[in-house]
């Protein structure tokens, strides 16, 4: 299997883009480049990107647009940067596909951690879809008509296929591996993100976002249930 290793960059502002750049290339990275959003779908259009890095605010096209079409064609792990006045994009982009983001002004080993998070769990979503990864013997989780299937890394409900970002897929299949086990949010961005959890508005995110493909309706959920106060479970 070819590296996961070619990383866009949608960034207006030059310099900003040009140190990304330059941090990715000498991590060993194939990076390419895009001033704004309509730029970045016509670098998607030609290129094989396992990863793409785009900024919210932009011209001809802003970043939110930007995730918006191209998570209709692709699944790959996208993460935004923002500006600390930005806080209502941040849940307006994990709402529209995006994995991850950064605030401005960020370290740049702070972006490589998060790259290379995303790019590892990326890697073992591709390989069990291409079924390059063994696995395991147990590998299908049911609860009523939701199915969970590992050796094809994918989601059905009632039969029609479900389709989910490395994220989402992964959050539930933690939850469906357990069901009835109430997880806190804290405990599911652990989990998910390997890493200590800062926020949880991700994880509120991703979670609304799982309903509103797996449930015929979110708001009356009938396998992803919320328990206030505690977290998220998928019913027994």
């Amino acid at each position: 299997m070819e590296p996961c290793n070619r990383i866009l960059i949608v960034e207006d502002d030059k310099e900003i883009l040009e140190g990304i750049r330059i941090y990715l290339k000498n991590q060993g990275y194939e990076v390419f480049g895009a001033g704004n959003g309509v730029e970045g779908l016509e670098v998607l259009e030609k290129e094989t990107i396992h990863l793409a890095i785009i900024d919210v605010m932009m011209p001809r096209m802003d970043g939110i647009t930007m995730t918006m079409k191209l998570r209709e064609k692709y699944d790959f792990p996208v993460i935004m940067l923002t500006a600390k006045s930005e806080e209502i994009d941040k849940i307006t982009g994990l709402n529209v596909g995006a994995d991850d983001y950064v605030t401005k002004p960020f370290a740049p080993m702070e972006l490589l951690a998060r790259v290379n998070s995303q790019l590892r769990r990326y890697r073992r979503y591709l390989d069990v879809l291409q079924g390059k990864q063994e696995p395991k013997r147990d590998n299908v989780y049911t609860v009523g008509g939701l199915e969970l299937d590992e050796e094809k890394a994918s989601v059905s409900v009632d039969g029609n296929a479900v389709r989910l970002t490395p994220i989402e897929y992964k959050m539930l299949s933690l939850m469906m591996k357990h069901p009835g086990r109430v997880f806190s949010a804290d405990e599911l961005y652990e989990k998910v993100w390997n890493e200590k959890a800062i926020t949880t508005d991700t994880v509120m995110v991703h979670i609304r976002n799982i309903r509103e493909k797996i449930e015929i309706d979110p708001k009356n959920p009938r396998y992803l249930k919320v328990v206030w106060g505690v977290g998220y479970k998928i019913e027994e």
